[in-house]
């Protein structure tokens, strides 16, 4: 199993009941917001970083990494390194365990609102909240319990898939991130995807264990003690198939908060939308660039963004 994300509101990280006001409010605590703290301090600027959670804590359960620099081939170490830099890092204050509730843009500050009622005010703001993982019942390809919650595959580890059959429902980068965390393991694994999943399952069509089930609509059950699924492919045929347990790789929804965010039909916070004063990075900025290399370097980029906006000498001077 992976390392565990280090417990939130610790000495090392605390948590206030104040309002503060700063150059830089950083909301979400994953890749996207930290590499934007850390920018802002390289660059001189004052952040407060606002996560509900530990720093970096969906990165424990990524056990291998292909497409991050620095020598970091799991998740594990790359979260442990950035919180260590992030924490001391003089210029960033952390505010742990608290969620954000709230974002207003005005003219010339953006505030955030604590689950506490404080409130932090800065000229900008970034915005790296992500997503959350989605469940049957949030897309329309699966028919499923409309109470029924499944683990999602970056959760699984050898013991949940050795000599078993796994139903993976959905193609996203998770399957092919499991089967390279374990080469030699003796599993077989039915990727069940929609239409829009079809380039996402190249990574893992040349292995052995994998069977790929593109799918029109599944309706999934259970039957004697394990999960039986009734398959409609794409052109008309069925098929029945079953497994020991079945995963989730399906994707994710997006968490910002509420308030002066402007939001797609799914949800997801487009960058050239949002108030000049808001800045998006990371996951929520739309499901196709969903890498954690690409997450950091939006996370830079936007702090920069916000270090020079807030130098531009005002118009007609």
């Amino acid at each position: 199993m992976a390392d565990t994300p280090p417990r939130t509101g610790s000495p090392a990280t605390p948590v206030t009941g104040t309002d503060l006001d700063t150059d830089l409010v950083v909301v979400g605590g994953g890749p996207a917001g930290c590499a934007a703290a850390r920018m802002a301090a390289s660059v001189g600027m004052r952040t407060v970083l606002v996560e509900a959670g530990a720093l970096c804590g969906s990165l424990y359960r990524v056990p291998v990494l292909d497409n991050v620099l620095g020598g970091h081939t799991g998740g594990p170490g790359l979260a442990a390194a950035i919180t260590a830099e992030l924490e001391g890092t003089g210029l960033c204050r952390l505010v742990l365990g608290r969620r954000a509730t709230g974002l207003r843009a005005g003219d010339d500050r953006v505030t955030v609102t604590l689950d506490t009622g404080a409130r932090v005010t800065a000229p900008y703001a970034v915005v790296a909240t992500g997503v959350r993982p989605l469940q049957p019942r949030d897309v329309g390809w699966i028919t499923a319990p409309t109470d029924l919650a499944l683990p999602s595959l970056w959760e699984a580890d050898a013991s949940d898939a050795a000599g078993r059959t796994l139903l993976v429902l959905g193609g996203d980068r998770p399957v092919g991130t499991f089967l390279r965390a374990h080469p030699a393991l003796g599993t077989r694994v039915l990727v069940a995807y929609p239409e829009s999943d079809d380039y996402k399952v190249e990574e893992v069509r040349d292995d052995p264990r994998v069977t790929l089930l593109p799918v029109g609509h599944l309706v999934l059950g259970s039957a004697g003690g394990r999960a039986v699924a009734e398959v409609s492919d794409r052109s008309g045929g069925r098929r029945t198939v079953a497994a020991d347990t079945v995963f989730l790789s399906i994707g994710g929804a997006p968490t910002a908060p509420a308030g002066d965010l402007v939001r797609d039909e799914a949800g997801y916070c487009l960058p050239a939308d949002q108030h000049p004063r808001v800045l998006v990075a990371g996951d929520l900025r739309s499901a196709r660039f969903q890498r954690i290399m690409t997450a950091m370097g939006s996370g830079g980029e936007a702090a920069l963004h916000a270090y020079y906006a807030a130098r531009k000498p005002p118009t007609g001077t």
